[in-house]
Order: C-alpha cells, then sequence, then structure tokens
C-alpha cells in the first residue's frame, strides 16, 4: 500500500501532532528525498519522537524506509508534486537535457540501423501504444507515413487488438512503445506480437528492460521528469532519429512518396501556405 493510502486509513486514528506531521508528508511526497526526518519533523512543527512515531504508525521502519518508498513510487510513473523544493524550470531543463544525455549513451548505432532498415523495409506496420505511450505512437505514425505506406496505430478507442495482430508476418514490423505504468498484460501483447513470426522493436523507460528479452529489438529512453510529470521529450526526440533514419533507409522511394504527399497537401489545400 502506498504512503498516502496508508495515512488515508489511518488519518482520523492519528492525534493532533501525529495528523499535522501526516499533512507535511502529504505536501512533500514529491521531494522527500530533500529532507531528513528532524527537518520533516521541524516543518511540520512537531517533535522527532512525533514524527519517528508516524513512521512506525504507516508500517516504516524509520524515515530512510520511507525515502526508499516513495523513489520507487516515483520510478514507477506515478506523479507525486506537488514539490516544495522543485526548482522551477532551471531543474525542468536540467533534467530534459539529462534525459536526452542519457539516451544518446544508450542508444547503440547497430541497434538504431537495425530498426530503420527493418521499418523500412517491412510490409506493414503496426504501432502499439498504451495510455502514455499512445501520443508517441500516434506522432511516430505521422512521421513515417510521409515516407512509406501501410503504417497503423493502435489500440484506438474501441478497438480491440485480435484483429491488428491477425495476418502480420515475418516480413511486418510491430513497434510496441511500453513507458513506465504500462497495462498489466502488456507483456502478453508482446508476446502475441512475437508470435505472428514480425519483427518486434519494444521502446521503453528503463524500468522494461525485463521484457527487452521478448522482442527482437530493444531501445531504451528514459521519462524521468524534474516535478511530478514524466516527460516525453526524450522519447520525441527518439521518434524523430527512427524516421529520419527510415527515410534515409528507404532512399528515392522514400524522397518520392515525401513530393508525392506534399503535393497532395498543396492541392487540398490541407497545410498553411506561407
Amino acid at each position: 500500500m502506498r504512503i498516502d493510502e496508508r495515512i488515508e486509513r489511518h488519518y482520523a486514528e492519528l492525534g493532533p501532532q501525529e495528523q499535522k506531521a501526516a499533512d507535511t508528508l502529504l505536501d512533500r511526497l514529491g521531494d522527500l528525498a530533500m529532507y531528513n526526518a528532524a527537518e520533516l519533523a521541524r516543518l511540520s512543527g512537531v517533535s522527532k519522537a512525533t514524527m519517528s512515531r508516524l513512521f512506525r504508525r504507516l508500517g516504516f521502519e524509520d524515515f530512510n524506509e520511507v525515502k526508499e518508498h516513495t523513489r520507487s513510487i516515483r520510478s514507477s510513473g506515478m506523479p507525486l508534486g506537488p514539490q516544495s523544493s522543485d526548482g522551477g524550470l532551471p531543474a525542468h531543463w536540467g533534467q530534459e537535457q539529462e534525459n536526452l544525455r542519457r539516451l544518446a549513451e544508450s542508444l547503440d548505432e547497430d541497434k538504431l540501423s537495425a530498426a530503420c532498415g527493418k521499418l523500412a523495409g517491412a510490409g506493414t506496420v503496426l504501432l502499439l501504444g498504451f495510455r502514455n505511450s499512445f501520443p508517441v505512437a500516434l506522432h511516430f505514425r505521422q512521421q513515417l507515413l510521409q515516407c512509406r505506406p501501410a503504417v497503423s496505430v493502435a489500440p484506438q478507442p474501441g478497438q480491440s487488438l485480435g484483429e491488428e495482430l491477425a495476418g502480420l508476418g515475418a516480413g511486418d514490423a510491430v513497434v510496441l512503445f511500453g513507458f513506465r505504468r504500462r497495462p498489466a498484460g502488456f507483456r502478453k501483447v508482446l508476446q502475441g506480437a512475437a508470435a505472428t513470426g514480425a519483427t518486434t522493436i519494444l521502446i521503453g523507460d528503463p524500468g522494461a528492460r525485463r521484457l527487452a528479452a521478448d522482442a527482437a529489438l530493444w531501445l531504451e529512453c528514459p521519462v524521468d521528469g524534474a516535478h511530478a510529470f514524466d516527460s516525453y521529450a526524450a522519447a520525441m526526440s527518439l521518434v524523430s532519429v527512427l524516421a529520419n533514419g527510415v527515410l534515409v533507409a528507404l532512399g528515392r522511394p522514400g524522397r518520392e512518396r515525401v513530393r508525392e504527399v506534399t503535393g497532395i497537401f498543396d492541392t487540398l489545400g490541407e497545410i498553411e501556405a506561407k
């Protein structure tokens, strides 16, 4: 049970001083690692003994266990804000740069080239993105469709996956975006996609490493945020790199499709004229 759930369950049983301490914990869940127990007690206006007693009432041995607990919650993708000392925009930009640095270090040129080649040569490309991953998958589809046909994204509202996976085979590719807070059945979907014989490409945060063995190719992408919510700037950057790589791998046919699509945009008046 998460710490906020524990506090909610026991709040009415707590004494006035313990309730003050519990309120302080809830207000600072996002950055508890910035404090020690004495500082939290001072912020709450209670004694250190009261704060320690609250930790035990909530089922924790000490404050170190509380901090480890909140770190594990945040690493799962659950927002814990607001944060009282979040560093504002500088902290945000710093974390974005760190994510991009980590992405650059983790990307293997050979794997990246292999992924682009598979996506360029596939008869059909299916992009699967659940929950937070869906916008990334949708954006990738819009980019890929400019240089190659037969790209779909799922699941759409009211859509099941069986129809999308049926008929896929060795000449096709399935890209699964598995960023944290994945649905419980994500591994089964990955295994089902692999069972079709299509090349499976898994893209996810470091927490998805345990699923990598079920995919043909694994690309790791951090989504850590400096504040309460995850950031997908690095994920969008990776999608851009992949789309450009696919265009390069396609060569002349890809460039011709770009021109064809642009010409239809002009004919239909779909894109704003400069």
